[in-house]
């Protein structure tokens, strides 16, 4: 039986290092397919998979105002084990993809862990921006879109009108409020993500070791200051919601390398957080393929990732980082299906590092 046929909520849908440069260069023409596709290939929100478990918390933000997380209590009530799943690049505002698309929020829940699904941050990175998203000095002023594309540029939106704050949310706010309102642990807790959310759990894990003791990453942009990264990520986030990645962080800059794990690996490694990281090669499984844009862009996408977590993987292994387990499937592309499989396989791992 397929992993993911334990895992996945029904849908109508069906070690060693590598030279890193010239294979980015090759594929970044690839990614003018564009990034934004990192939280899924289809449209999940029209089959939203609400878990009748699972409740609405929010939280207010100075900076960003009232935040919805979804929270999915442990089956055996306990408040020590938590951990929080982050979204990718097309981050809903409605609920996470983790609970629209699959079943991984209730196995974590039976498994006695509190789920934490943060909502929202499309394009985000989960990071402390440096302003409100806008072009050329000039904030979006339509509606918001829910397509996606270049158009979405001139639309309004989270994080446009704002500065997205997202770390300091995460970090503060809401673990703040967790602690004190459900008696929730706020220390040794875990964090994982698909694609963007994968690249943040690892930024937040080395920023914030008090808090996280595991930090999960599948298809992350694990170097993201390797030759042409910057410009395919403003490509995704120009067609992930309409956003300026010049916003988020001002290129090469310190706010920019501080969210690259490559550079920040040394941080993992000192703090001995239990890290798990996988990509997958970019070859489809059985089913994967219903599309031309499953090609088009899955493919390409977990090609990129695979690459970025190799390096990331060499990076590790120079700094005598024996902390991290390494999953490299012979097949997944960017797609739940390969998340869902890639999560069932890292439970038991995360599992025993929190708490």
């Amino acid at each position: 039986m397929r992993i993911a046929r334990w895992i996945r909520r029904p849908s109508s849908s069906a070690t060693s290092g590598t030279r890193l440069e010239p294979v980015v260069l090759a594929l970044v023409a690839a990614l003018l397919v564009p990034l934004g596709a990192v939280a899924t290939i289809s449209t999940p929100v029209a089959r939203a998979g609400l878990d009748p478990g699972a409740f609405d918390f929010w939280v207010d933000s100075p900076v960003m105002g009232p935040i919805k997380s979804r929270i999915l209590r442990a089956r055996d009530g306990n408040t020590h084990r938590v951990v929080y799943a982050l979204d990718g690049m097309r981050a809903p505002e409605t609920l996470s993809g983790w609970e629209i698309e699959t079943s991984v929020p209730a196995i974590l829940a039976d498994w006695n862990i509190n789920v934490v699904m943060p909502v929202g941050g499309m394009s985000s990175f989960y990071a402390d921006w440096n302003a409100p998203s806008s072009f050329f000095g000039q904030p979006p002023t339509g509606s918001s879109d829910s397509g996606s594309g270049g158009f979405n540029v001139i639309s309004g939106g989270p994080g446009k009108s704002y500065r997205y704050d997202w770390e300091t949310f995460l970090t503060r706010d809401l673990r703040n409020a967790l602690s004190e309102r459900l008696g929730f642990n706020p220390y040794r807790n875990g964090v994982f993500g698909l694609s963007m959310g994968g690249s943040a759990a690892l930024t937040l894990a080395a920023y914030h070791p008090d808090q996280f003791s595991f930090a999960g990453a599948m298809s992350g942009f694990l170097n993201i200051s390797a030759p042409g990264m910057r410009e395919a990520i403003r490509v995704g986030m120009i067609d992930a919601g309409g956003y300026n990645v010049d916003s988020m962080a001002p290129p090469w800059g310190p706010s920019w390398l501080r969210m690259d794990p490559f550079v920040f690996a040394p941080n993992l490694v000192h703090n001995g957080t239990r890290l798990w990281i996988a990509a997958g090669s970019g070859w489809p499984m059985d089913g994967d393929i219903r599309t031309a844009m499953d090609v088009i862009q899955g493919m390409p996408l977990e090609w990129l990732a695979y690459i970025n977590t190799k390096a990331f993987q060499v990076r590790m292994d120079t700094l005598g980082g024996g902390n991290a387990v390494y999953s490299f499937p012979p097949v997944g592309i960017h797609n739940w299906h390969n998340w869902i499989e890639e999560a069932a396989r890292m439970v038991p791992d995360l599992s025993a590092n929190i708490g």
